[in-house]
């Protein structure tokens, strides 16, 4: 395992990838924290009925909080941004984005497969300065060995990005059959799944829930089985 990540730190599309990871984290957190240190509502397209608006309309009334988290995504941003300070920026990335794909999982949001990626990316930039980040873990510290480029590194960047393409693959593919049904991002998106939904009426009643009666998801979802049930008893 340690000849593996010693063939990765020496090579330089690996390094290229770390920065890739680190220059697309910091965008991700740019524009959302300026939008909270202004005052905005970020999203500001997402109805407010819907699950996820429901959230940004409660942490919009949060005040300062509010402003806070925002600078703090602009202090990460900068932070990934230097090379010096990534690991620090890498660190504070993860917790935050632990939290936001939590989140958009459990309100079925439509961007959980792009929230996913940056987690992953987040990931990869842990493991890319191990070496640095192992002397704030609880584990024994050896010495590295040394190391010398040979003819299984090309071997090895194969495997490893026909790994990430497949992982994102699965990603992309996979969560359209993670759930059922969802909200969509607006009342059109939620009620354009139903013509092919296996009850589209019941479907129509969830999305009613949703955008015009303004109900919670987890109402939503009972009611929409409650509706399923009563047409096939």
């Amino acid at each position: 395992m340690r000849m593996l990540y010693d063939q990765a730190k020496a090579d330089p599309w690996f390094r290229r990838f770390a920065i890739f990871c680190r220059v697309t984290l910091a965008a991700s957190f740019l524009p959302t924290g300026f939008v909270k240190i202004m005052g905005q509502r970020f999203a500001e397209g997402l109805p407010h009925n819907n699950p996820l608006g429901h959230y940004f309309d409660a942490l919009l009334q949060t005040g300062y909080y509010y402003t806070f988290i925002g600078i703090t995504q602009i202090v990460i941003a900068v932070l990934l941004l230097i090379p010096r300070t990534a690991l620090l920026g890498a660190i504070m990335y993860f917790p935050l984005i632990i939290n936001i794909t939590v989140l958009t999982y459990a309100t079925r949001f439509d961007g959980t497969r792009l929230i996913t990626m940056m987690l992953l990316g987040c990931i990869y930039l842990l493991i890319w300065d191990y070496d640095r980040l192992k002397s704030l873990l609880p584990i024994k510290q050896s010495p590295a060995p040394s190391f010398e480029r040979t003819a299984s590194t090309g071997r090895f960047r194969l495997y490893f990005f026909g790994g990430v393409f497949t992982i994102l693959a699965f990603i992309i593919g996979g969560t359209f059959y993670l759930y059922e049904i969802t909200p969509g991002n607006e009342e059109a998106e939620c009620r354009n799944q139903c013509p092919s939904s296996k009850n589209p009426k019941a479907c129509q009643v969830f999305c009613d829930c949703i955008y015009k009666k303004g109900q919670p998801l987890d109402s939503s979802l009972a009611t929409y089985k409650k509706a399923k049930d009563q047409r096939h008893p």
